[in-house]
């Protein structure tokens, strides 16, 4: 099979399995995982449905690359961006100052800006207010006198042009204790101990809940990190009634407001799109129908998101791996590249397999289910290989002896005898399929990773273990549906 079949194989399979690919979306948001580019990713939602679209919001979808290369790729028309992270980070090659030169740079690649919404959500460093009143630590440069300080900083920030090194050249930091992690868990290991300072966003509402003292950039290194909206050409001239609706935003949303919803959501745990509904009614007279979810629904949806992934993906997998495995058990060197190239691939990072699968097949659930059919291969490819190379020879001879072809001898013989081996690996690659495929919802895939995310970002444990739980379960239950397979396929003779 060559590549450009599977992933024809795999567009199919998803086109099959979710009717809602088969009908392009007219407007299709996107929106990073922290609150308040899914609150702002929400107000375009509204306004859109407003004027009678249908709309699509591609939420929390992991970092700014993976929003910058599925607005290239034209899987989303625009999302909500920041001109220092465009200037430093996703165009930081082409030396960008003003906003005409930012614009000129986005014209270049059929891409427009909107003008800024209004508010300044800049990078910061902070640490405790208590830290802070007794060390007398105001500014960044005090952060000098305190070499052995652990910070702990946003992956994203820790490798940023204008993040953490930048920053430490700017200042001349001498700390060697750099962690990277997930910016909302690095709140709790602040409020912990167990880092000293870490990175933040201005305008975040965690700043005041839990009680953070924002340093004062005193030489000044972060640049302004105004918002904006990015968007595709073709799709404001297709749109141009709503882009005049978003238009009326510039300068409509100040430092205030944009904490305040976030606060909503981080403090008093309203969703975002509740929030931002509740914005758009307040401040531009527009009404907005939110659908609130049951939270059965919720784990229903979720439920056949993550069977939609794990199903597709692993199914495609039986279909190549147990070819490959014959071929692999039949033909040594042929064999052993094989076996290496499948297991290179499952040495990839998954979350970076998952990113790299972007410009082949876009966001959502093709690249989830792309990515999770290659790690599904090795199990099985290694498990087939073991157990048809593990027929005792005088077992094959005798087969070849009483004269049954060598498929007859494959059929009769070979499968049934490595029968437990081979679903073994299956067991083993439909398990850990289950759990990597909570990572598809950085990507947009949804699934049980879908709640995950939110409940790390929102710091509501119940949010994270209504994913975490029913992924659990359910790979209990693949686990002992294959076991129980295993008494209706091997012949009972031949079971361990």
């Amino acid at each position: 099979l060559s590549i450009r079949f599977l992933l024809w194989l795999m567009r199919v399979l998803v086109i099959c399995s979710a009717p809602s690919f088969c009908f392009a979306q007219e407007v299709r948001v996107g929106s990073k995982a922290f609150t308040e580019s899914v609150i702002l990713g929400e107000i375009i939602t509204h306004l859109a449905q407003h004027q009678g679209l249908t709309v699509h919001h591609h939420r929390q979808l992991g970092g700014t690359r993976v929003l910058w290369e599925a607005l290239l790729a034209g899987e989303i028309d625009i999302y909500p961006e920041y001109t220092g992270t465009i200037t430093n980070e996703i165009l930081s090659d082409l030396d960008l100052v003003t906003e005409k030169d930012i614009r000129g740079a986005l014209d270049s690649r059929g891409l427009g800006m909107s003008g800024p919404i209004g508010f300044n959500n800049t990078y910061a460093i902070g640490i405790l207010q208590e830290a802070s009143d007794k060390l007398g630590i105001n500014n960044i440069s005090d952060l000098r006198k305190y070499p052995k300080f652990t910070f702990g900083f946003g992956n994203e920030f820790l490798e940023r042009s204008d993040g953490w090194v930048g920053l430490r050249k700017h200042y001349s930091l001498p700390q060697t204790q750099v962690i990277g992690l997930d910016h909302d868990l690095a709140y709790q290991g602040l409020v912990s101990g167990s880092i000293d300072a870490m990175d933040v966003y201005t305008t975040d509402a965690a700043i005041r809940l839990y009680g953070i003292r924002v340093l004062e950039d005193d030489l000044q290194h972060f640049p302004a990190y105004n918002a904006v909206f990015i968007y595709r050409d073709q799709w404001r001239i297709k749109n141009n009634n709503l882009f005049d609706f978003l238009s009326s935003l510039e300068g409509f949303i100040d430092e205030a407001s944009m904490v305040a919803m976030n606060a909503h959501v981080k403090v008093h745990r309203l969703d975002e799109a509740t929030v931002a509904a509740q914005f758009v009614s307040d401040q531009l007279d527009v009404a907005v129908a939110v659908d609130k979810k049951s939270w059965v629904a919720r784990l229903l949806f979720n439920t056949y998101e993550h069977l939609k992934l794990v199903g597709i993906s692993l199914g495609a997998a039986l279909l190549v791996a147990l070819p490959l495995g014959v071929i692999a058990a039949r033909f040594q060197k042929v064999g052993q590249l094989i076996l290496a190239v499948v297991g290179l691939i499952q040495t990839i990072p998954s979350l970076a397999l998952f990113v790299f699968m972007i410009p082949l097949v876009g966001i959502g659930g093709p690249p989830a289910i792309l990515a999770l059919f290659l790690y599904s291969l090795l199990p099985i490819v290694r498990n087939t290989h073991a157990g048809l190379s593990g027929i005792s020879p005088d077992i094959l001879e005798s087969a070849t002896a009483i004269g049954l072809p060598s498929r007859a001898r494959l059929r009769l013989v070979e499968l049934p005898m490595a029968g437990s081996m081979i679903l073994a690996g299956i067991k083993t690659s439909a398990v850990i399929n289950v759990g990597t495929a909570t990572l598809g919802a950085l990507i947009g895939a949804g699934g049980y990773g879908q709640p995950i995310l939110s409940g790390i970002r929102l710091d509501d444990v119940s949010l994270i273990l209504s994913g975490a739980v029913p992924a659990a379960v359910l790979a209990l239950l693949v686990q002992g549906f294959f076991e129980l397979m295993e008494r209706f396929v091997v012949p009972k003779g031949l079971r361990l």
